[in-house]
């Protein structure tokens, strides 16, 4: 069983965490690089990434029209990828009270 220290027996957490630092494996793991986006964003004058990952959504063409124009974006498959911060934009935008 484990030795108890200081009347207490340590736990299994405990334990792997005192192993960690006898072996230096201690410090911490290589911080993350930030990520690079692949889908560039369909609104003409927006330079983001519209990725799932980075918070891009896609909108029908309608609602794209609705907001930016008929040559103010860009589609694929019938649908116009943005990015977060252009489909805040929209969705603020196309918000009504009588949406409730």
């Amino acid at each position: 069983m484990n030795e108890p220290r200081n009347g207490v027996y340590m736990g299994f957490k405990a334990k792997a965490r005192k192993h960690r630092k006898d072996a230096g494996e201690d410090e911490k793991k290589v911080t993350k690089t930030a990520k690079e986006g692949e889908l560039p964003c369909g609104v003409r004058d927006c330079e983001k990434f519209a990725d799932k990952s980075m918070g891009g959504r896609s909108l029908s063409i309608d609602d794209a029209i609705d907001m930016w124009g008929s040559s103010g974006y860009e589609a694929r498959k019938g649908r116009v990828r943005v990015c977060k911060s252009c489909y805040r934009k929209w969705k603020k935008e196309s918000k009504t009270d009588d949406m409730y």
